[in-house]
């Protein structure tokens, strides 16, 4: 049997080869382990059970956070959009045109020496504030001032002629009236006077010009105003022929303001004047944003420039504040007509799409409804318009969440309204008419428009 069947042998035991010697048989190979292959399999179910369960609460996370996401909306929906409001007023509202303006001294003194001479002393600070009559330089005097005694030396020696010709003339006189001398020798001692006097009168235009020029060696203020930068130090040399001033002066109060509008607005501007009603002229500064001073209209020019089609106007200013300075450049609003009980509203609440300018009404149930208006004369944060009704309330924020018929929830700040104060106030608001002139700066008459919101 167990050679027959060799495998079935037990271990370790030994055989008889054909040489009688023992061997010793190797162990049977071991069979193929099973259980391992299933336990293998077993990881990967393991694993693909959590991937399912990860996708499962994956899943679960999502639809929760859909959920809440729903509620919140739903909830945001039924506060409304936070929006703050404004109320529309009946008031009175301004027309005005706008034009740039520049800044132009009522008087500008530019002062020269009428004698020659050295500059003994320069009696001002730069940019000084002076009078009239103040002493602004002074030319070394002394050679004028030896003319004038000179001329004045030779005055009264002819004058002492004079009264010794007439006192010969009077004897002349009386010896003539008793025969006693030739009319000829009474004619001329006559004609000898006049002589006399003439030399006299002479000598009289010598002093005052002699004296004139003393004077021409005191510089004095001509006007009241404003000093520039210093021209010339003591001690330079000017002379009579020379065009290079000494000293500027401009006056700065008052001042006045040139600007120019098209000649559309003529009729409007001189039936105003005819009436004698005093135009009032806001100066603003280059944004339009600040007022530099209040002024009047002056008057306009006599003719009109056919290269532009605009008319010169001039407004006077008192610029007690020297707001106004020479040669600046100003935004000029000239108002030319009132126009009374408008609609007013807040410019920031009108929007505008494609079609038309609208604003978002507030009803009653405080849901929105887009009401179409239209924009007239505007100015800063005023417009008028019509479309709506004085007491009407329109909102003006939140433009990114409005829409036709959405829920609100009004939330006013301070500033609410803040826009109609001036005419609630029963001030007339200012407006701005388009002033189609070169150079010139003006509101568009439509009113600001918002940005954002929902087209109708």
């Amino acid at each position: 049997m167990a050679e027959n069947f060799p495998n079935l042998a037990k271990p370790d035991s030994a055989t008889t080869t054909t040489t009688g010697a023992p061997t010793r048989v190797p162990p049977p190979p071991k069979p193929p382990a099973a259980p391992q292959k299933r336990r293998s399999f077993a990881w990967l179910w393991i694993i693909l059970i959590l991937l399912i369960g990860l996708v499962g609460f994956r899943y679960y996370q999502n639809k929760e956070a859909a959920k809440q996401a729903a509620k919140q909306k739903a909830a945001a929906a039924q506060r409304g959009v936070p929006i703050s409001t404004t109320t529309a007023t009946k008031g009175s509202i301004g027309v005005y045109i706008n034009a740039l303006g520049t800044v132009t001294p009522v008087y500008t003194a530019t002062i020269t020496t009428r004698v020659d001479g050295q500059i003994n002393s320069v009696n001002y600070r730069e940019g000084q504030m002076v009078h009239k009559g103040d002493v602004l330089l002074q030319i070394d005097p002394r050679p004028y001032q030896a003319a004038l005694t000179q001329g004045e030396g030779t005055l009264a020696h002819d004058q002492a002629l004079l009264a010794e010709a007439r006192i010969d003339f009077n004897r002349y006189q009386e010896a003539f009236n008793r025969n006693a001398i030739a009319k000829q020798q009474l004619d001329d001692q006559e004609q000898t006077v006049k002589q006399f006097e003439g030399s006299v009168k002479n000598d009289q235009g010598t002093v005052a010009a002699a004296t004139t020029n003393v004077d021409y060696t005191t510089i004095r203020a001509p006007i009241d105003g404003r000093v520039g930068l210093r021209l010339v130090d003591p001690g330079n040399i000017v002379t009579a022929g020379s065009t290079t001033p000494l000293v500027v002066i401009a006056q700065l109060q008052p001042i006045t303001v040139i600007f120019s509008v098209a000649e559309d607005y003529l009729p409007q501007i001189q039936k105003q004047m005819r009436t004698g009603n005093k135009m009032a002229v806001d100066a603003l500064d280059r944004d339009q944003l600040t007022k530099l001073a209040s002024g009047s209209l002056l008057t306009l020019d006599n003719q009109i420039d056919t290269s532009t089609g605009t008319v010169k106007l001039k407004a006077i200013f008192q610029n007690g504040d020297l707001a106004l300075f020479p040669n600046q450049f100003v935004n000029a609003r000239l108002l030319v007509d009132t126009q009374q009980d408008a609609t007013l509203v807040n410019a920031a609440a009108i929007q505008r799409n494609a079609q038309s300018a609208f604003v978002y009404l507030i009803k009653p149930d405080q849901t929105t409804a887009v009401q179409p208006v239209t924009v007239g004369t505007t100015d800063g944060n005023v417009s008028a318009v019509t479309g709506i009704n004085p007491g009407d309330v329109v909102a003006l924020t939140g433009f990114d969440k409005l829409q036709d018929g959405a829920k609100v929830t009004v939330r006013n700040d301070t500033h609410s309204g803040s826009g109609t104060k001036s005419a609630q106030q029963g001030q007339p608001s200012g407006s701005t008419a388009n002033a189609p002139v070169s150079g010139s700066s003006s509101n568009s008459s439509s009113g600001a428009s918002g940005t954002g919101g929902s087209r109708p």
